[in-house]
């Protein structure tokens, strides 16, 4: 059964701090790993501790993608904020923040 992606507002303004490229990956891999089994843990895909951010990482290289699973009435997985690593520093929307 295929999850049904959506972005949170606040996500638009993520990817303006990340280049055309970085876009493009973040996009890509969003589409092929989480329109089935998100929930399934995987080598880039895994729960995080309780945190502000989001419940979930999805790892492309540097790049994150934080999301949240409803499986309520339709399976929707809601991308919550997306971002780069650079060292042990997570940006989202240029600001390093601590998870």
């Amino acid at each position: 059964m295929a999850y049904i992606i959506e972005f949170a507002d606040c996500v638009k303004k993520h990817f303006k701090t990340l280049t055309a490229n970085q876009r493009s990956t973040i996009i890509d891999s969003i589409e092929k790993q989480l329109i089935h089994e998100p929930l399934k843990e995987t080598r880039n895909r895994k729960p995080l501790r309780p945190n502000p951010i989001a419940p979930w990482e999805l790892r492309i290289g540097n790049l994150r993608a934080f999301y949240d699973v409803t499986l309520e009435n339709a399976n929707i997985v809601k991308i919550l904020a997306v971002g780069y690593k650079e060292g042990n520093t997570l940006f989202i929307a240029g600001k390093a923040v601590k998870l």
